[in-house]
This record gives C-alpha cells, structure tokens and sequence, in this order.
C-alpha cells in the first residue's frame, strides 16, 4: 500500500530534491550537443565527459569521507549547490571558441563568384531561402587572401582606382552584394554570383571576362543574414588542436567544476536523506520520485524555451542557463531548513568498507552497476545527437521544434517514468531483492536501445522512455538502497559515494568514451544497437551467475529473498 502522506520531517528534503532536479534539467541534458553547436565533434565529447565523470569518482568519495569525518554533510552539500550554479553561468559565458566563415573567391569566368561546400545543414540552407525571398539579396563583407597578381585584377578589370600602382599589403577587404535569384545549392556546396562588388561605399562591377583577370583565393565572410553566417562558421582549429586552445581549456574547466559539483550534492544527499529516514530505507524512492518531479516539469519548460527564443536550426541557450542558476539558487535557501542529526562516524571507514567488498555477491552487483553505467553515459551524453540526427533525416520541418521534442522526452522519462517507479521501488525491492532487479534492469535497458536503433522517427521515441522508469528509477533506487544496506554505521556517505563513483566515474566515462568513438566511427543508430545487444547478452549472463551462486553451498544463507535478509550475513561480518 503506497503512502501518499506528507511526512512533515522530511518536506524540506523532497522540496531539495525537487529544486536541485529543477535547476539542473535545463542545462544538464543539452550540455553535449551545445558542444556540438560550438563545433566540438563527438569523439572530442567523449574525451570531456569520460574526465568529468572521472573526476566526479574521486570526489564523491573524497568529499563523502570529509563529511563523515569532520560531520559536516549539510554544508557541502549546500555550498556545492553555490558552486554547481555558479559553474553553468561561466560556462555559458566563457570566451568562445574562435571560428571563421571561409569561402572560396573565384574570378575566371564571365562574373566573380564566392563558394563553400562545407554547407552540410542542409535544414539551414532551406530556412535561409525563406527568410531572404527568392527576389532578396545578402550583403557580406570580405577579406581575402592576396597576391600580387590579384591587385592587376582589381585594378583593371573591376576598374578600382585605389589598388592601382604599389601594393604593400596582403588582403582585399570590401563588401559584396549576393542576390538570392543567383544563388545555387548543390549537394553541400553553394555558389553565390557577386552582383557588385563595394569599396568605400561605392559599388563595382567585377570584371572577369578577360582570361589574365583571374582570382582564386580563400576569405573570410562576415552577412548581415545570421542563418548564413551560421552555414559557413567553422571552429579555426581541427579536433586534434582543440586541446591547445585557451577558450577550449576554460569551457573544459567550468564543465568539470559543475560536472563535480553535482556528484558532490547528489552522493552527500542521498546520505542525509538516508540518515533522516532512519530504519525506512525502502521509502527512499518516495522521497527521490520529487527529483523526477522538478527535472521532467523543467524539461519540458526548458526545450519549449529554447525553440521559442531561437531562430532557425542553431539555437540559443541563454534563457536556460539563467533558469537553472535561479532554481538552484532557490534550492539552496530552502535547504538551509534541512534539520537532522549526522551520526557518529566509525573510526575504521576505509577498514570497514574494505570488508565488504570480500563479498563476492557485493563485487558482482558493483560490476553490473558500472555496465548500466556506461548505458546511462551513452543517453546522458549521446542521445540528443541521435534524435537530432534522425530529425534531420525525416525533413527539416522536424527541426524547428526539436529542442521542444528533447524537453518533451526529458518529460515523459521522468513524470511517467520514473516518478512512478520511484513511489513503487520500495515495493518492488522488497518483493524480488537487488539481484532480480538488477537482471530486470539489462532486460529492458537492452529492449529500449535496440527500439531506438530501429525506429526513424524520434517522435515515435515518446513511448519507449516509459522504459526509463525501471533503466534509470528502479535501478538508482536499488543502487541508492543497496549501498546504505551494506554500510557500517558512520560510513553512509562515503558509502554513497562510493556506488556513485563506480556507477558515474567508471560506467558513465566509459560509456561516454566509447560511445563518443563509436558515433563517429559508425554513427549512432549502431552505436545504440551495439549497447542494446550487449545488455540483452548480459541480462542473460547475470542471471545464469545468480543461479549459479545460489545453488552454491557456501552462500546458501544469502538468498533472492528482501535486501535486508540477504545482507544479513554481510552484517555480522563489520558488526562482531
């Protein structure tokens, strides 16, 4: 029978829960592909979230033993909520990454042209058409590339005076006017003709008749037309050379900042709401499900924000990043009333922790939690970019609302998905106990990646991330339970933070490493497929070990019955 009443010790933690939910879903979920936008490619991704989630396992255990020791939960958690705000606002507002615009200018047939053919978004190029008219035009501003030669061209043939006689310098700086009925769009090239050509506000014709007036050189352009300047912008630097960039390096640094901040008060918190809850660990869940609440309310909010205060394919973050600093400001100042007692810590934590880990059922649910991991690092970092991806591939209509569609899924993974899987994990824990759970958990994470690596329309995704419910909430839950089951008095929070850095700091960095590599080798609908066949293929090898192990003779006392009656024998193990 499910509990619905407010327990008024506890309120202060739920409203925690729901404004720290609140304040990271509008920032969290888009991190990677606002990366993406900067012109980070996913294997350079990858490599980012694979360090912030390492640095995340050190520092839950880390900060989680600073807390048990010197008792001081509660203001770490409070000033890593400072922290976690105070990193997304730098990280939006870091230097960005420096780009330029190239084109190709040609003079050498009967008109002067400019052309690009690393215009790949092809959605773009058709929002561009729209917004211009087919009777408009486009005024660029241009620097080339010069040589000698070219100042004859210029001189002579587009008949400007003040590059007549002695040239000292390298560029040819004016203004060009591109007239939309000249413009062709062919495969990821365009060709726009140069109707005129603008120096010193005055306008010329450039001349390209005569074979000796010939110009083949790159520029650098700056249109009055946002969409196209969009088109053309590219990161200065290749993949390989974004690590010797300072503004790469900066965006890197706050991104980690905020990454560890957020380990450090989620781990620290699920122990204080823990050692609030006393005998009632099952009722975790209950607690928890306000988290999916606040996140699954503000994503929706979220992605309809970004649709709305962006124009075309690009979009613009900024309302969202300001949104989530203010609700975790707001979080912060409700949970100063957060009132509990810390426990007296053991004086053997490490000792004590050591000892369970000599439990062989203990190591095997650790092994399986960092495979979940790495699934869960693949969604959390590299599943907006297939949904993008395919989005792209059913027209670009598909596009215009796709941050809509991404907050929308954010939507439907929490208020119908977890939310209501964290009200009954408490009931289903007691019921089958960790280890069925843990094999429901592959099954399905396993259904969920194959549907999406055979489904095109990522609109049609809506209904799968119900699944998410038992993949993310049954699974944080048992992970969350488990831990504070198996820890010694006085141990709670590094315990915490240990499972959530096995989970994090070694299954999410790997699933973001490999994922990262995977997208660009082969793409994301097999990378997705790959991820689901090997959970099904765990799935089954988890269970076949479980069956195994309890026909064993020596752990024949540790059965698939509740948690707290397998881990009996553990308990005896710390406490004699």
């Amino acid at each position: 029978m499910l509990d619905f009443k407010i327990n008024r010790k506890m309120l202060y933690m739920k409203l925690h829960y729901f404004f720290w939910n609140a304040g990271t879903a509008p920032i969290v979920p888009f991190l990677s592909i606002y990366a993406r936008q900067l012109g980070i490619s996913s294997t350079i991704v990858g490599v980012m979230y694979t360090v912030m989630t390492i640095m995340g396992m050190l520092a839950k255990p880390l900060f989680g033993a600073i807390a048990d020791r010197y008792r001081c939960q509660k203001m770490i958690f409070l000033t890593f909520i400072l922290v976690t705000a105070a990193a997304f606002l730098a990280t939006y507002h870091s230097p960005s990454i420096a780009v330029e615009r190239p084109m190709h200018l040609a003079c050498d047939q009967s008109y002067a042209f400019l052309d690009t053919c690393n215009a790949n978004n092809t959605c773009t190029v058709e929002e561009l058409l729209l917004e211009v008219g087919e009777n408009g035009s486009i005024q660029c501003d241009i620097n080339c590339e010069m040589k000698p030669e070219y100042y004859k061209t210029v001189c002579e043939g587009w008949k400007v005076d003040k590059y007549c006689g002695e040239q000292s310098g390298d560029h040819l700086e004016f203004s060009v006017i591109l007239p939309i009925q000249h413009f062709q769009h062919m495969g990821s090239c365009l060709y726009f003709k140069i109707q005129h050509a603008i120096f010193d506000n005055k306008q010329y014709y450039p001349n390209c008749v005569d074979a000796a007036h010939h110009i083949s050189t790159m520029c650098d352009v700056k249109c009055n037309e946002f969409l196209l300047n969009e088109i053309l912008k590219q990161p200065t630097v290749e993949n390989n050379e974004f690590y010797h960039t300072y503004e790469f390096w900066l965006v890197f640094l706050f991104m980690i900042i905020g990454w560890v901040g957020q380990a450090i008060v989620v781990s620290v918190t699920d122990a204080v709401c823990f050692a609030m809850l006393e005998n009632q660990p099952n009722k975790y869940g209950v607690q928890r499900s306000f988290g999916a609440l606040g996140w699954g309310v503000f994503s929706i909010i979220s992605g309809f924000m970004i649709d709305t205060s962006s124009s075309g394919t690009s979009k613009y973050y900024l309302p969202v990043f300001y949104l989530g600093a203010s609700l975790l400001i707001v979080d912060f100042i409700i949970s100063l009333n957060i009132k509990y007692t810390q426990k007296e810590m053991t004086t053997r934590i490490f000792h004590d922790v050591a000892l369970l880990f000599k439990n062989i059922r203990i190591i095997i649910f650790v092994v399986f939690c960092i495979f979940v991991g790495m699934c869960t690092g693949l969604i959390w970092n590299f599943f907006f970019w297939l949904i993008e991806d395919l989005a792209k591939s059913q027209g670009c209509g598909y596009m215009e609302w796709i941050k809509t569609l991404e907050g929308l899924i954010m939507g439907v993974q929490c208020l119908l998905g977890e939310l209501p899987f964290f009200f009954v994990s408490g009931s289903i824990l007691k019921r089958i106990g960790h280890v069925h759970a843990m094999t429901v958990i592959l099954c399905v994470m396993g259904i969920r990646f194959v549907l999406y690596s055979v489904i095109s329309n990522p609109w049609y995704f809506l209904p799968i991330e119900l699944l998410n419910g038992v993949t993310y909430g049954l699974f944080y839950a048992a992970m969350a339970s488990y831990a504070s089951i198996v820890a010694p008095p006085g141990t709670e929070t590094t315990m915490q933070g240990l499972f959530g850095a096995v989970f994090e700091g070694v299954g999410v960095s790997l699933g973001s490493l490999l994922g990262g590599q995977l997208l660009e080798e082969v793409g994301g609908v097999w990378t997705f497929r790959i991820f689901g066949i090997s959970s099904l293929s765990l799935c089954v090898v988890h269970a076949a070990l479980q069956f195994i192990m309890r026909k064993s003779p020596q752990d024949s006392e540790v059965q698939y019955a509740a948690p707290l009656d397998a881990i009996n024998i553990i308990n005896g193990q710390w406490k004699s």
